[in-house]
């Protein structure tokens, strides 16, 4: 099972008017990390995707995804004069600081959809990022019902290319970003914007609707943001 660490960066802490980091170059410096599959880069989309949620004011300016096979190499990138730091250090268009981003290491639930194409290096997608901040009463029962029944609903969803949920794992990092603690995440992803503000006003979206309020007793936010997503493919590395 692959391992994701999550690197996430809040409208406070940068100026919006551009880019957190110099994305090209980023992709680049990615390539001296060893062990690293793929990074994702994630920027917001602006304007309104889904009808049944406001854009959040609080939305993400920047969503860092670094994927590894195993955790080991991933443990050794994030040591505090690691390859993860440098990367970000000589590639972010403001002075990079402890309160830049959070941290979050997860394990990472790949399903295939019915649509599923793979995306080139350096191409873009539109995703549906969505935390599960609170907690669960039972979080066994509630990750049993959401693995059984929620995934099988959301592979039905319009032009949907990629499907993952996360569950969080505990792991050392020297990285001077506080950590986050989401419970669970999920993504879903799309060709663009369009096909998912589509695919979000598609009876599936009721039905996905309708058992996130049967799953077990959970208390918490759940934010949903809408991404521009950046893919530097690094199997190759």
């Amino acid at each position: 099972m692959q391992v994701c660490l999550f690197l996430t960066a809040t409208c406070g802490t940068c100026d919006m008017r551009q880019p957190l980091t110099d994305t090209p170059a980023l992709l680049r410096a990615a390539t001296q990390v060893a062990g690293l599959r793929k990074l994702i880069v994630h920027e917001p989309i602006a304007g309104e995707v889904d009808a049944c949620l406001a854009p959040a004011a609080d939305a993400p300016s920047c969503v860092l995804q670094w994927y590894f096979d195993e955790l080991a190499p991933l443990e050794t990138a994030l040591e505090p004069d690691g390859t993860i730091v440098q990367a970000l250090q000589s590639t972010m268009r403001a002075e990079l600081k402890a309160q830049t981003f959070s941290q979050q290491l997860m394990a990472v639930r790949t399903f295939a959809p019915p649509h599923a194409a793979s995306v080139e290096p350096s191409a873009q997608r539109c995703t549906y990022l969505v935390a599960y901040e609170g907690v669960a009463q039972d979080f066994n029962a509630w990750l049993t019902h959401y693995l059984a029944h929620h995934p099988p609903l959301m592979l039905q969803l319009p032009a949907l290319r990629e499907l993952e949920i996360y569950t969080r794992i505990d792991s050392r990092s020297g990285l001077p970003f506080a950590h986050a603690s989401a419970m669970q995440r999920n993504k879903v992803v799309f060709d663009d914007a369009t096909a998912l503000t589509d695919a979000l006003g598609s009876p599936v979206r009721d039905a996905m609707r309708r058992d996130f309020h049967a799953l077990p007793a959970y208390s918490g936010a759940t934010p949903h943001f809408a991404m521009r997503s950046i893919y530097g493919n690094l199997a190759a590395c």
